[in-house]
């Protein structure tokens, strides 16, 4: 099926869409290394980098809702190029050590005019797939297709910003993104493939959102909340056993897990539903964060998070899925990006209220911040019912 999926998308279109994503996995530990390392304080660097995590929390929604009324080219050329000029500046105040205001600011704007390049490559790819008269089957490996690389760009990210840093200084890994933002989010801006906005019949075809389209949104947020707070979890219980330098390795264990595990979701039957799914994936959150309260080792906290990790890509991908079934094709690029919007709020609400909880209380205090998200996205799996958008059907299957 993959191979349907390349043959859809071309040579390009992937390439670009992933090192046009991979800012975004940048930037957030690129700028709290910075600011740290500048201003030599820690709050001062959680400030700047909540503020831009809050201004691509707020903003996301707003660039995908534009992308759907107005067409991906023109937004996503003038994010991204507004994004790069926005992490230079930055830079250049967080070197120039600028007050804290001016560094805050900065991060939000930052924050505000990332590109949204995953949910609408995700957006873009859907719609491709569908006009191809593909099915079901099609469409879910395009979702477990860019689910991958989302997964792979947030391992990877963090991880060229710490060897930025460790080579030579974090502002070299927001200089080297900024420069990704302006030509590869420029070059998926500019794409053949790139939608134009909603015709009159398009627009009237966005009605209301269903209820459920809601759920999937906080079911996205307890997502985040669960990355959130593992990792504060992952770095308090590392720093405990005298490695610190671990924590880095044993969140990108999990993240490469959850990627080969995101690869092989297109080998489901069709026959498992998407609802099945969505419960079988919250069933493995609860049962695999449990384990997470009584770990006491290294060699049990990398066992224990990776094979947590397998759990996390089916669920993202499966609550994509269900999105693209239920909102009005008009609103898919907005509802995407309210998805990714609500993982990187939820993950950093989590950080900060289970970083001071592993501070107070232990490393399993912040790990039980996950066990309760996870419990809630079961109790939304189980009570929610999720339909199909009969206008959202009707336009797909008609385009």
């Amino acid at each position: 099926m993959y191979r349907d999926t390349l043959s859809l998308l071309g040579p390009v279109l992937p390439v670009v869409s992933f090192l046009g994503r991979l800012p975004t996995a940048m930037c957030q530990l690129g700028s709290l290394l910075l600011v740290a390392e500048t201003s030599g304080s820690l709050t001062t660097a959680g400030l700047a980098g909540g503020a831009l995590a809050a201004g691509q929390t707020v903003a996301g929604p707003v660039i995908g809702r534009l992308a759907d009324r107005r067409g991906q080219r023109g937004v996503v050329l003038a994010a991204s190029l507004a994004n790069a000029v926005a992490v230079v500046a930055l830079v250049l105040a967080a070197t120039a050590r600028a007050e804290t205001g001016w560094l805050m600011l900065l991060g939000a704007l930052a924050g505000a005019t990332v590109p949204q390049v995953g949910p609408l490559a995700r957006s873009r790819s859907v719609a491709l797939a569908r006009r191809s008269g593909g099915d079901d089957r099609l469409v879910g490996t395009v979702l477990s297709f860019e689910g991958t690389l989302d997964e792979v760009s947030f391992v990877l990210g963090p991880a060229l910003v710490g060897l930025a840093a460790a080579l030579a200084h974090p502002a070299a890994a927001l200089l080297t993104a900024a420069a990704l933002l302006a030509t590869c989010g420029t070059a998926f801006a500019l794409h053949p493939s790139a939608p134009g906005g909603a015709t009159r019949s398009g627009a009237a075809e966005r009605g209301r959102l269903p209820g459920s389209a809601y759920a999937l949104r906080a079911a996205m947020v307890l997502q985040g909340a669960m990355f959130g707070a593992s990792q504060a979890g992952i770095t308090a219980l590392t720093e405990k056993l005298g490695a610190p330098a671990q924590a880095g390795l044993v969140y990108a264990a999990m993240g490469v897990m959850s990627a080969a595990v995101g690869l092989s979701m297109a080998a489901l039957p069709v026959r498992i539903g998407l609802r099945t799914r969505w419960r079988a994936a919250t069933a493995g959150l609860v049962l695999l964060s449990v384990p997470l309260l009584f770990v006491d080792s290294l060699i049990g906290l990398y066992v224990v998070v990776v094979v947590l990790g397998a759990a996390y890509a089916p669920h993202l991908i499966t609550v994509f899925g269900l999105t693209e079934r239920t909102v009005p094709a008009a609103r898919l690029a907005e509802s995407m990006a309210f998805l990714t919007s609500g993982v990187v709020g939820g993950q950093a609400l989590a950080l900060a209220l289970s970083g001071r909880l592993a501070d107070t209380r232990g490393a399993s205090a912040a790990f039980a911040v996950a066990v309760v998200a996870a419990l809630l996205c079961a109790a939304l799996s189980w009570s929610v019912r999720t339909r199909p958008s009969r206008r959202g059907v009707a336009v797909r299957r008609a385009a």
